[in-house]
């Protein structure tokens, strides 16, 4: 049951562009750029058309309360953590909704996605992910509900100014086949920082779809660029949150994205059907 919703996420080539509109519910000021009003941002990345969009359990509904059967797939965060900030608390948690996968049912989720965070010096944040994700494995199992891992190799946060990604391929490579052997249907993982070694995370999942998320935003040209490389590595897709939803034109940045992840578009192409 669970390739069933997955063909509903994945399109027919297999591929997938997610537009990641969850950041809400990290509880951090920053994140709230661009999607004050949640029912605008929805609206605007829905008319947009990308694959799926990544929602709260609490926000799914401005997508799902949309009639008509084109309208992008669901893809719902099941846990919040707050590791995101500057100066990281004294207490750290990760942790999943409760019965999150009867929660994806009810809302007619494609997918769900949970972390898998590693972050200096805090293993007990690893260990809560880990837990997470045994305890949501089996009941996404039972209910053919596919399970999307996200594995975040985090910098420190003093250092790096929190929510900074560390793109270290031995770590994104190891952290990547841990969410695999742990039962991920889904990779929703971090570029390295040399883009023309991504085949070798591709080469870890062993055969499990790898979507590359965006991070923080960047010019048309970087992103497309890079987007357009990350797909000749052999991803399957991408997860762009604030290169989509920051900016001023979200339809065409999303259409040129589709472009490069659906039709093998080079950048330069897509730049133009921007500029068009």
């Amino acid at each position: 049951m669970t390739k069933y919703r997955l063909n509903r996420f994945l399109a027919a080539d297999g591929k997938c562009f997610d537009v990641a509109i969850d950041h809400g519910f990290f509880n951090e000021p920053g994140f709230l750029s661009g999607i004050e009003d949640m029912r605008e941002a929805v609206a605007a990345v829905v008319a947009a058309n990308p694959d799926a969009v990544q929602l709260s359990p609490g926000m799914a509904r401005h997508l799902q309360a949309i009639p008509g059967k084109e309208k992008p797939s669901l893809v719902l965060r099941t846990d919040v953590a707050n590791i995101y900030a500057k100066e990281l608390p004294a207490y750290l948690f990760s942790q999943i909704i409760e019965d999150a996968v009867a929660q994806a049912v009810a809302l007619d989720a494609a997918c769900l996605c949970v972390n898998l965070l590693l972050l200096p010096g805090e293993p007990e944040v690893h260990a809560a992910c880990v837990d997470n994700i045994n305890r949501l494995k089996p009941e996404a199992d039972a209910a053919g509900m596919p399970l999307m891992i996200e594995p975040l190799v985090m910098q420190d946060n003093a250092k790096a100014g929190g929510y900074m990604v560390n793109g270290d391929l031995a770590l994104v490579k190891t952290l990547v086949r841990q969410a695999v052997e742990l039962g991920a249907d889904v990779i929703k993982a971090d570029p390295t920082d040399d883009v023309s070694e991504y085949n070798k995370v591709i080469q870890a999942a062993s055969g499990i779809p790898v979507l590359v998320r965006g991070g923080g935003k960047v010019s048309d040209a970087e992103i497309l660029q890079r987007t357009a490389d990350l797909m000749d590595q052999g991803a399957s897709g991408i997860v762009y949150g604030r290169n989509v939803i920051q900016h001023e034109t979200p339809a065409a940045i999303t259409a040129a994205l589709m472009a490069i992840v659906h039709d093998g578009a080079t950048p330069d192409a897509a730049l133009a059907m921007m500029k068009g």
